[in-house]
């Protein structure tokens, strides 16, 4: 069932020639965050590998996000007037947040210790980062709400910041893809530390507090939204322009052309766009009625195309310029728009939002087991496979 091969010859001959090159020059993580991780990871113990620790990281988040989507499906538990999600899981929130943060900051640490790295940790690492962002942005909505005509942010609000987002991940990747180093992205530390302060602030103040008048008639929730927006515009964006032109100006560029540079970016803007139609034209106002569905297609799907990208930048292999998701994607919301689907259009987003987190898992799993069984090596475990 998990036979498929993913990733081509080509691709597997590229693995055998990488080489890990990243810079971080966020002040939070190198002088406050460097110093607890590097007390953390002596604490691990030397039997565990490094993927336990990231995929621990990955399950705590997925563990709270079906949490809350238990208590706020439509995201309006935190609305006034509506029955708010207990205080517990705002506290296992941040706890589940911060522990995700540490694993996720360490395990790269932990595999030099125990001298495991290769170049599938790397690509486990960073595919479930780019699952994960999606799941603490849309995980956070909770605290706000939407509650149509209140305080809160309206589910289209919430698709455009998550584009944001999701956007401003895959800059650091597309830059690497070009010039051949990952410049680690200031906004992650900053966003993981407010997340966990967030979760903290709403247990100890209630989601009442998000709901008033702050400064200048400005509520705290237009605030914290415009942060993750203005350093994506002012931060990440501007950062990753100026590597790349340092690169170009430096004869330093893998891309041969403009072309093949812009590549990457193809598909993740087709899939926003794509779903941007949807949410303008859909008979059944899709996105308000089943918010959560139609943001967790948002994320699945981004993080399948990305998975691939991030495959192409580590091989030095071209990006494929339309992913195949795109179109069963583009018929469905064909049918929807034009009404074929009628009645049965959040049907249709049932089982759309099925088949590609089906598909996802089954790329995830299978890429895995591919480049397992290539470097000869277990995922979840420091001993080396045996081969029959």
């Amino acid at each position: 069932m998990f036979q498929h091969q993913y990733v081509s010859e080509e691709q597997l001959a590229g693995f055998a020639k990488y080489q890990y090159s990243a810079v971080d020059t966020n002040p939070l993580s190198v002088y406050i965050m460097q110093h607890l991780w590097n007390r953390v990871v002596k604490i691990v113990p030397l039997w565990i590998a490094p993927n336990v620790l990231t995929f621990s990281g990955f399950l705590m988040i997925l563990l709270n996000y079906f949490i809350l989507s238990f208590y706020d499906w439509n995201y309006t538990a935190s609305g006034p007037g509506h029955e708010h999600i207990p205080t517990w899981v705002w506290l296992f929130g941040a706890f589940t947040t911060f522990c995700a943060y540490t694993l996720d900051s360490i395990d790269g640490k932990h595999a030099r210790r125990t001298q495991s790295s290769s170049p599938l940790g790397e690509l486990f690492d960073h595919g479930l980062d780019s699952w994960a962002a999606s799941i603490f942005t849309f995980s956070l909505f909770s605290v706000f709400g939407c509650v149509p005509g209140q305080t809160g942010i309206s589910a289209p609000r919430m698709y455009s910041v998550s584009c944001v987002v999701l956007l401003s991940f895959m800059l650091s990747h597309w830059e690497k893809y070009n010039t051949g180093v990952l410049f680690l992205p200031w906004g992650y530390d900053i966003s993981q530390v407010a997340l966990t302060v967030i979760y903290f602030l709403t247990a100890a103040f209630g989601v009442e507090a998000w709901h008033r008048p702050f400064l200048f008639g400005y509520y705290f929730v237009d605030i914290l939204i415009t942060l993750p927006v203005g350093c994506s515009m002012f931060l990440s964006l501007p950062q990753t322009l100026h590597n790349i032109l340092k690169a170009y100006l430096g004869n330093t560029l893998k891309t041969e052309s403009l072309y093949e540079g812009f590549l990457p970016l193809v598909s993740p803007c087709l899939l926003f766009v794509l779903l941007s139609v949807w949410m303008a034209l859909s008979p059944c106002d899709i996105l308000t009625k089943q918010p959560r569905l139609f943001l967790w297609i948002v994320g699945v799907a981004f993080s399948n195309i990305t998975c691939r990208v991030i495959i192409s930048q580590m091989t030095n292999t071209r990006s494929e310029a339309f992913h195949w998701l795109l179109f069963p994607l583009t018929m469905v919301i064909c049918a929807a728009v034009t009404r074929l689907l009628g009645r049965f259009e959040e049907l249709a987003l049932g089982a759309l939002s099925a088949f590609v987190t089906a598909a996802h898992v089954h790329y995830g799993i299978s890429v895995g087991r591919q480049l397992s069984g290539h470097f000869n090596i277990c995922i979840f475990s420091l001993k080396k496979q045996t081969k029959s």
